[in-house]
């Protein structure tokens, strides 16, 4: 069965001056968390290792977000295009606008869209000006998405702002209800306000969740599984947040899941394929 791991940062680029490598004993800590050792990978800062341990876990394709934070690093629209470059068919690149600049965002928009790509990430609460989901400096931007057809990838969960609230999922569930044709996905599945979440994705039909590392031994993880064998089997992501977690333990890892074979492949490929139009 192909497999998309819906959140890589190979160790490439911008995004070795990221936070998780340039402070590896931070990421070693919340690897040791999750239950897993570092990934050789990481360890080496290796794509030849990162790609080796891609293959021995059947994973065919990851895929990379930008980013623009001054607080974790950033990683430039052009780093993501060369590493689709250099490696064919192994990764898909969501390039990350700044909402700060709405009309330099709405112009990436434009250029991601006609470079095509398939969706863009926005990350509010790790601006230098941090904001929530669904401050309405954002809205022209989600306006802007909807209508291209492109989806938004949003960080909400673990440290995805100054404080918890930015996490809380009454932001997200606003935008979903005032923009219904968008298609949002929320990365670290808005941990740990898991529930609620979950509640969420039973009331707003365009909305898809990725929990990536914080499934793995977190309070909370059951239920993220129960709803991805269940009413959200269409609508969940596998994504192993590498290299907070190595991609070939927690693929085999997540395989064991309580997780029926058939909702196993939309979760693991079929759902990301459909939104990425793979």
């Amino acid at each position: 069965m192909p497999v998309i791991d819906f959140r890589v940062r190979p160790p490439v680029g911008g995004f070795l001056d990221m936070i998780m490598y340039a402070n590896a004993p931070r990421r070693e800590r919340a690897t040791r968390m999750h239950g897993f050792a570092t990934a050789p990978s990481a360890e080496q800062q290796s794509m030849e290792l990162l790609l080796r341990e891609m293959d021995a876990a059947g994973i065919t394709t990851g895929v990379v977000v930008g980013r623009v934070s001054g607080v974790f690093g950033s990683v430039s629209n052009e780093d993501l295009l060369q590493i689709q470059a250099d490696h064919p068919g192994r990764f898909v690149g969501v390039p990350s606008i700044d909402p700060i600049n709405r009309r330099a965002a709405e112009a990436e928009i434009e250029r991601a869209r006609a470079a095509g790509f398939r969706a863009v990430g926005i990350e509010p609460g790790l601006n230098a000006m941090p904001m929530h989901i669904d401050d309405r400096r954002v809205y022209p931007l989600y306006a802007r998405l909807e209508d291209a057809g492109m989806a938004v990838l949003i960080m909400a969960g673990g440290n995805a702002g100054p404080d918890i609230s930015y996490s809380n999922p009454e932001h997200v569930d606003r935008v979903l209800a005032d923009f219904p044709e968008l298609k949002v996905v929320v990365t670290h599945g808005s941990w740990p306000w898991v529930h609620q979440i979950l509640h969420v994705a039973y009331r707003r039909p365009n909305l898809y969740i990725s929990p990536d590392q914080y499934l793995a031994g977190m309070p909370g993880h059951d239920d993220y599984v129960k709803a991805a064998d269940g009413f959200l089997s269409d609508r969940i992501l596998y994504a192993s947040s590498y290299p907070f977690v190595p991609v070939d333990a927690f693929a085999d890892w997540f395989r064991k899941l309580p997780i029926r074979e058939e909702n196993m492949h939309k979760v693991m490929y079929a759902n990301a394929a459909g939104l990425l139009g793979l």
